[in-house]
Formats: C-alpha cells, sequence, structure tokens
C-alpha cells in the first residue's frame, strides 16, 4: 500500500515538475496595435486580425497574446490604460510586436491622431520600457491598405512607416517592413485578385445585410497571408522565435 501512494505522490511531483518547466520556458508574445491585427468578435466576422492566425505557426512554447484593437493607435493604446497590463507582466525573453500607424495619422481626431513627431516619441518609450524588462521589442510598419489608381496601388499612410523605419535603426529595433510586404503582395495579385485578402461581404451576409467592401480590413484568407509575411520577417531577422516555429 505505502509503494504504492509513494509511486503516485513521485507521479504527481514529476507531472507537476514537468508542467512548472513548460510553463517557465514559454515566450509570450504580445500584439500591440490596431484594427488590422486584433482579435474580432463573431458580429465582424469575417473581419479577421492577421493576430488571430498569428499563434497557428508556433509549437507551444509560445504563446501569442495578441492584444491589439480596433481604432487604437500609439496615443489612445497607453492612454486607455492598454499599454501598462502588459509591461507589468513582461518578463525577460519576451516579445513585443508594435504595429501602429493607421490610426495616429488621424489628426483630426485629438483622441487618437498624433503629430509624427509624438509618433516617434511614442514608438520610443514603447521600446524603451519593453527593453528595461529585458524583454525584446520589435516594430512593423503599417500594412497596405488596398487603394488602387487606374491598376497602381497608392501608398495612404504619409511618413509614419517612415517614422517608424527611423526609430528601428536608430535604437537598433528588430524592424518586419510589412508596408513593403503587403504592398509587393497586393501589386502582385492585382486590383481585383487582391479583393481576396480584404473584408469584401456580398448583400445578405448575417453580419452584414447590405454587403461591405472595406479595403482596410482583412479576410480570413488575407489575415493568413499577412500572418505568413510576419513569420517571413521573423525568420529574415533570425529571431530567437524562429526556432520555435511549428514544424509541418
Amino acid at each position: 500500500m505505502k509503494t504504492t501512494i509513494y509511486k503516485t505522490t513521485a507521479a504527481i511531483i514529476l507531472v507537476a515538475l514537468f508542467s512548472f518547466s513548460n510553463q517557465k520556458k514559454q515566450t509570450s508574445l504580445y500584439i500591440i496595435g490596431d484594427s488590422t491585427a486584433a482579435n474580432k468578435e463573431a458580429k465582424a466576422y469575417p473581419e479577421t486580425g492577421w493576430g488571430m492566425e498569428l499563434q497557428a505557426f508556433f509549437n507551444s512554447d509560445v504563446k501569442v497574446d495578441n492584444r491589439a484593437l480596433n481604432g487604437r493607435s500609439t496615443k489612445s493604446f497607453r492612454a486607455e490604460g492598454r499599454w501598462q497590463p502588459i509591461f507589468d507582466n513582461l518578463k525577460k525573453g519576451d516579445y513585443v510586436f508594435i504595429e501602429f500607424g493607421h490610426n495616429d495619422e488621424k489628426v483630426d481626431k485629438p483622441a487618437v491622431g498624433v503629430s509624427l513627431a509624438n509618433f516617434k516619441v511614442n514608438l520610443i518609450n514603447y521600446v524603451n520600457e519593453t527593453r528595461s524588462k529585458k524583454a525584446i521589442p520589435v516594430l512593423l510598419t503599417p500594412i497596405s491598405r488596398r487603394t488602387f489608381k487606374d491598376g497602381v496601388l497608392i501608398d495612404s499612410h504619409g511618413d509614419y512607416p517612415k517614422i517608424t523605419r527611423q526609430v528601428a535603426d536608430s535604437l537598433k529595433v528588430p524592424l518586419i517592413d510589412m508596408l513593403v510586404k503587403t504592398e509587393s503582395l497586393l501589386t502582385r495579385l492585382g486590383d481585383a485578385g487582391s479583393i481576396k485578402l480584404f473584408n469584401h461581404v456580398d448583400s445578405g451576409h448575417v453580419n452584414y445585410p447590405q454587403g461591405k467592401k472595406d479595403d482596410t480590413h482583412l479576410s480570413p484568407a488575407g489575415a493568413k497571408q499577412v500572418a505568413g509575411l510576419v513569420v517571413q520577417g521573423i525568420q529574415e531577422l533570425k529571431l530567437g522565435l524562429a526556432k520555435r516555429l511549428a514544424r509541418d
């Protein structure tokens, strides 16, 4: 009887130690940003944020914690207290993927829009605070909107991506240039061919009775492709995360 108890106790201890070991080595990958990356409610389907598709690319050693939210900018994300809980829980070796720009551009909306100078300051603060916890910041330029004119893709982000690149260069922060990557993808597919990547819905859909033609937000297929471009960037940068990608 005692032998059985000892064996059972030992087994429980081993399981607990194994679980603790797995938990200890798991890396959190936080995403902070706007609606292009955000998790979506069922009522928004088929609109899908690329952050929703990222976990599938990793093994269980990485936990994708997507905190991106619709309508947020570098300013409003912090002002609403969205950053503080992430900062409080950051641990050494975690990653923070920082992708803003779509809403920072809206300078006519004071609650979210910021000047280029303030955008730069805000990005620098996110980077420095992440590093203060010995976590790893990664900057991402905003993804391209599907804006074609006479068959040519038009950039609608102004100098905000340029500022992101400057911060990455000056502070030696890993940069995934999502604007360049998505512009290349959309240009390759063309005006008509790229529609499938965005939230275009025919009338009669339960969530969009009148239909929807949204050239900013992604479809499930688009989100998966864009998440794949993020992973491509991880591999190109040779980040430690690249060793934790799921294998087919």
